[in-house]
C-alpha cells in the first residue's frame, strides 16, 4: 500500500464532533440570544436581494402542499408553544456543516446523506436510530477511504415527519378521506378523526425530533462511532460475502491502513478517530412548522431554520412563486432542491439565483432524481448552464425517487439494479462534464427489511411481503445500503487516482 494513500486516509474519517458536541451547545446557549420567529416576526425583517424578508413573508405566497387546519385557534396555539421551545440545532453547528459543505463544493468533500423515507411517532425507539446512525458511519467509512476525501454525514432525521402527496384525498371503497401526509400533519389510520390535519402533531413531531438528536449526539461523541468498531461491522458484512469478492479485498485494504496507522505510533483511540460530525436534514415541506423553529442569530443577526442543520425543497414544491423557496431564501442554513428531468436549464438558474444570490458556496446542493436514461440526457444541459453562469453548487446523485414501480402483487419498490445505473450515469456525466459529483442522497434505513429489490441481500418480488415495514416508500435495508457505498468507492478511487482494488 502506497504511503500517499494510507495518510490521506488517516485525517478525513471524522472530525471531533463538531456536528453534535454538548458542551458546544452549551457555551452557543451561553452566548448566543436566539429570538423567536413568531406571527409578529415581519417587523425584524432583514434585507435580501429581492426585497424584505421574513420567517412570515411566505405566508404571501401560493403554497403548493400545505395542509388542511380546519381550526385557526388551534393552529396558533400549536405555533405558539413550538415558539417557546429551545433550538433543536444551533446556528454554530449549521455554520460548521457549511463551511463544510463549501469545501465539498470545490471538489474536497462527498457527502452521504440516508434515512427513512418518513419517520413515524409509533416506529420510534432507540435501536431504530442506531441502525440507521451504525449503518450511515460504516458506508461513510467505505466511502472515505475510496475518495481519499472528507465524506460528510447528515441524516434523514429529526424531522422528516411530513411527504408530499399527489392526490389530496384517498378512496377505499367508495369513502373518500384525506391522504396520509406524514405524522406531522395526520396519521395512517383510514379513519376521519385519524386522517384529520391536527396541528398539534407538530408539537409531538418536536418532541420525537429532540429525542432522537439527543441519542444522535450521545452516539456521535461517546465512542460508538469508533472507526475500528466500524471497521469490524464492515467485515461483519463482508463475511457473508463470496472468498474473492470485491467487498473483501476493499475491506483488507482498510484493515492494512489501520494496522499501518497503529505501527507507526498513531493514536487510534484519540478522539479523532472515535467521535465523528453528524448532521441532520429534512424536506422543508410544513411551513408553519419550520417559520415556528426560526430564530435570530445575535452573533451575526441572521435568521436560521434551527429544525434542522439542512433543509431542502422537493420536486413539487419549487415554484418560483411559492412560499417554499420564499421561506428558504431568508434563512442561513445550507439548503437543498430536488430536480427531476422536468426542470430546464433556464429554470435551474434562476432557481440557485433565488435561493442563492451572493453565490456563496455551500449554501445550495442540487439534488438529481431522473432515472438513469434521463440523467444521460438531461443532466448534461444543467451542468452546463450552471458552469456557463458560474454558479457554485453542489452536485448530489438521488438515485432511488426515480425508479419507484408498482409489482403485480400491489407493493411499491425500487431495484438495486436501477438504483446502481443511475448512480453510474451521475459519475459518468461528472466525468464528460469535468463536475465534481458531491454526494449521494438514499431513503434507506439500517434495519433488514425487504423493501427493495436486488443487492446481495437477494430480496425478490414474492420475498417483499416478509418484512415490508415503511410506511411510506421502500427504502434500502443494511445490507444493500452498505453493499451501494462499497461500488460508489470503486467508482471514486478511480476519480480520485489511486489505484483499484486487486
Amino acid at each position: 500500500m502506497k504511503f500517499s494513500t494510507v495518510c490521506a486516509f488517516l485525517p478525513v474519517f471524522a472530525g471531533v464532533g463538531h456536528g453534535f458536541n454538548p458542551q458546544s451547545n452549551l457555551r452557543q446557549i451561553s452566548t448566543t440570544k436566539l429570538m423567536v420567529a413568531s406571527s409578529t416576526a415581519s417587523s425584524s425583517a432583514t434585507a435580501s436581494d429581492e426585497g424584505e424578508w421574513s420567517p412570515t413573508s411566505w405566508q404571501s405566497k401560493v403554497v403548493s402542499q400545505a395542509p388542511n387546519y380546519e381550526d385557526e385557534d388551534e393552529l396558533n396555539d400549536a405555533i405558539e408553544k413550538l415558539g417557546k421551545f429551545s433550538p433543536l440545532v444551533f446556528a454554530g453547528e449549521v455554520r460548521i456543516l457549511h463551511e463544510q459543505l463549501a469545501r465539498a463544493c470545490s471538489g474536497q468533500g462527498f457527502v452521504l446523506m440516508g434515512g427513512d423515507c418518513a419517520e413515524a411517532f409509533g416506529e420510534f425507539n432507540v435501536d431504530h436510530v442506531r441502525d440507521s446512525f451504525r449503518v450511515i458511519l460504516q458506508m461513510a467509512l467505505v466511502l472515505t477511504f475510496g475518495s481519499a476525501m472528507p465524506v460528510i454525514k447528515i441524516g434523514r432525521m429529526a424531522g422528516q415527519f411530513a411527504k408530499p402527496r399527489s392526490d389530496p384525498d384517498e378512496v377505499r371503497d367508495g369513502v373518500a378521506l384525506p391522504s396520509y401526509r406524514g405524522d406531522i400533519i395526520n396519521s395512517e389510520e383510514f379513519t376521519p378523526e385519524a386522517r384529520r390535519h391536527n396541528p398539534f402533531n407538530m408539537v409531538e413531531a418536536y418532541h420525537q425530533s429532540a429525542q432522537t438528536l439527543n441519542i444522535l449526539r450521545a452516539f456521535s461523541t461517546g465512542g460508538y462511532a469508533d472507526i475500528s468498531r466500524l471497521h469490524a461491522w464492515n467485515l461483519d458484512f463482508v463475511e457473508q460475502t463470496d472468498e474473492g469478492s470485491r467487498y473483501r479485498k476493499f475491506a483488507t485494504k482498510v484493515d492494512e491502513s489501520l494496522r499501518f496507522m497503529k505501527a507507526i505510533g498513531v493514536d487510534t483511540a484519540s478522539p479523532s478517530f472515535t467521535k465523528t460530525d453528524f448532521f441532520t436534514a429534512h424536506e422543508c415541506l410544513l411551513l408553519p412548522y419550520e417559520q415556528a423553529l426560526t430564530r435570530m442569530d445575535s452573533t451575526t443577526g441572521r435568521w436560521y431554520d434551527c429544525s434542522s442543520h439542512m433543509l431542502w425543497v422537493g420536486e413539487r414544491t419549487r415554484q418560483m412563486d411559492g412560499g417554499h423557496l420564499e421561506f428558504t431564501r431568508g434563512i442561513g442554513n445550507p439548503l437543498g432542491v430536488k430536480i427531476s428531468d422536468k426542470c430546464t436549464p433556464e429554470e435551474l438558474i434562476e432557481i440557485i439565483e433565488t435561493m442563492n444570490p451572493q453565490n456563496i458556496p455551500g449554501r445550495l446542493s442540487i439534488v438529481v432524481r431522473m432515472g438513469a436514461d434521463k440523467l444521460r440526457k438531461n443532466l448534461p444541459g444543467l451542468i452546463r448552464a450552471v458552469q456557463r453562469e458560474g454558479k457554485s453548487v453542489l452536485w448530489i446523485s438521488d438515485p432511488v425517487h426515480g425508479n419507484t414501480r408498482k409489482t403485480e402483487n400491489g407493493y411499491k419498490t425500487r431495484d438495486f439494479e436501477k438504483i446502481r445505473a443511475e448512480l453510474r450515469a451521475f459519475f459518468d456525466v461528472h466525468d464528460d462534464m469535468g463536475s465534481h459529483p458531491g454526494g449521494v442522497h438514499l431513503e434507506m434505513t439500517g434495519e433488514d427489511v425487504t423493501e427493495c429489490i436486488g443487492g446481495f441481500s437477494d430480496v425478490t418480488e414474492e420475498t417483499l411481503g416478509n418484512r415490508y415495514n415503511t410506511f411510506c416508500d421502500p427504502r434500502l435495508n443494511g445490507a444493500q445500503a452498505l453493499e451501494l457505498a462499497f461500488l460508489i468507492a470503486e467508482r471514486m478511487r478511480l476519480r480520485t487516482g489511486l489505484p483499484p482494488i486487486e
